[in-house]
Order: structure tokens, then sequence, then C-alpha cells
């Protein structure tokens, strides 16, 4: 079965602290609801006594990261005076000393916390928090693009229901849902979401399909060109198409003119017209 995007994705950032930062301990969760988090994922660490470790808000370094919705530290956790110390037998059974949190905030709603940590008591200078706190954006990008997906997800199901017979306006709505979800494709991680993204967009496409005669023969883009595609039927330039797919200009040009030759297209609305007959776009 498929891991959640928040375990690999939380896996893959604490590994990350770790390498980068040098700290030999790294751990984390998400939120399970607004004021508590749970310690799901542990880099490094040789025990198991902070996995499933429920943080309160507000209570020890974690929790007053999630309090405050900001990076806090100490330098020596069991001596800290700075922090409630609920978490004291986990932490010490870890042998854990300097510690850095860091909260995950999507949206300004804080989802979950970072922690890297070392065994001796040293003070974490500005190179470690920003280390901790990339790791932390990185969680965020992966959790507020899996936000944009269901929410799209959601509203294009509806869409694709309407079909063909839709208003002209909210014909438009299901092409530029098709465009927007097609970007997103490339950011997802979780291949179940993944999965269930391409198989919306093909849907969506594919609901066109009675408005123009089916093609003469099959024709195949690659994922890329029918993004491009995708931009390029919203009227979008290269340019813009490039800031859109995160692509290079140059790059979105090769894929344009690669579809274009595909599609025996020789301007850009021949394409998107070949395209659509093809139910490649909606």
């Amino acid at each position: 079965m498929p891991e959640p995007v928040d375990a690999v994705e939380m896996r893959t950032a604490l590994a990350g602290l770790r390498r980068t930062s040098g700290l030999p301990v790294a751990f984390g969760g998400l939120l399970s609801d607004a004021r508590h988090a749970r310690i799901a994922e542990l880099s490094g660490a040789q025990t198991s006594a902070l996995r499933g470790l429920v943080i309160s808000a507000g209570s020890g370094l974690g929790g007053k990261a999630i309090a405050l919705a900001r990076p806090c530290a100490v330098t020596d956790y069991p001596a800290s005076r700075h922090i409630s110390h609920e978490y004291d037998p986990a932490v010490a059974a870890e042998g854990l000393r300097s510690v850095v949190a860091v909260p995950v905030v999507v949206r300004r709603t804080v989802r979950g916390v970072l922690y890297g940590a070392l065994r001796t008591p040293v003070s974490l200078g500005d190179r470690t928090f920003d280390v901790a706190v990339a790791a932390a954006r990185d969680v965020e990008q992966a959790l507020a693009v899996r936000d944009e997906v269901r929410e799209l997800l959601a509203v294009t199901r509806e869409q694709v229901a309407a079909g063909p017979g839709a208003a002209p306006g909210a014909w438009e709505d299901v092409r530029e849902a098709h465009r927007e979800l097609r970007a997103l494709v490339p950011r997802v991680v979780d291949p179940a979401l993944r999965e269930e993204l391409l198989a919306v967009c093909g849907r969506l496409a594919s609901a066109s399909g009675a408005r123009a005669p089916a093609p003469a023969m099959e024709v195949r883009l690659a994922p890329r060109e029918v993004d491009v595609m995708a931009c390029v039927a919203a009227g979008a330039t290269n340019a813009a198409a490039a800031r859109q797919l995160g692509l290079r200009p140059e790059t979105v040009k090769g894929y344009l003119r690669s579809a274009m030759r595909k599609l025996g297209a020789h301007t850009r609305l021949e394409a998107v017209v070949a395209a659509r007959r093809a139910g490649l776009l909606p």
C-alpha cells in the first residue's frame, strides 16, 4: 500500500536536515488537530522513545514552536528554564541536549513540527537554523500542493459530471481546471494521488469527445507536451507557460514544437484544435 505524502515528505525532509546540518538526530510529525502533533518519523534515533509522542501546543520545545509559530531552540534541553519539561523522560532516553524545533506552517496555519538535535550541549548557529527552516519549508510546499490538488479534484469532479452539455462558461472552467491540474502533476510526490490526478485529467480531456469527430489516427503526446499544450490553449505565451510549469522558455518552445509536429499543425491555434479533436485537451 503506498505511503501517504505526509510520511514520504517528512522522512525526506528529516534525512535532508541531518545530511545538510550535520545534526545526528532529526524527528517530527504533523498535527492531528489544532493543538497536538504526533512524532511519527525518526531519523538517526538510537531508541524508539520519541516515536508516537504527542506534543501539545505550549508544552516542551516543540509545543512552544507550535504555539508561537516560529523556530525555537535550547542549548541544553534538560536544564533549560525557557520550556516546560513534560517530555524529559523521552528526551533523556534518546540522550538529546541541544535541540531546535521548527513549525511547519501552511496558509498561516501550523500543520506540524520538525526537530534537529545533538547529544552534546552546544549553541546551535544560524546555519543550523537556516537548514532546519528549509527542511520545514519543503514539507510545507508538499502539503500546500496536496491541499491544492484535493481542492481542484473536488471541483473538477463536478465539472466532469457536467460533461459536454455544460454551458460555454462552465466549459472554459473545465479547461482551466485541466491546465491547473496538469501543472501540479510533476510536484505531487504521493504516487496514488498522482495517479488519481492523471486519471481526472484524462477524464477532463475525453469529456469533450462528443463535441468533435473522432480523430483519423491516434496521436500520442508526452506528458510535458500535453502540459505545454494546455497552457497554450489557455492563451499563455511561452514565457508564461514556463513560469506556470517551472520550466525554461526554451524548453517550453521545444515541447511545443514537438507537439505541433506530432499533431500536424503549423500554428499554435491549429495545434490546440488538433489536440482537442484528438481528445488530449478538453
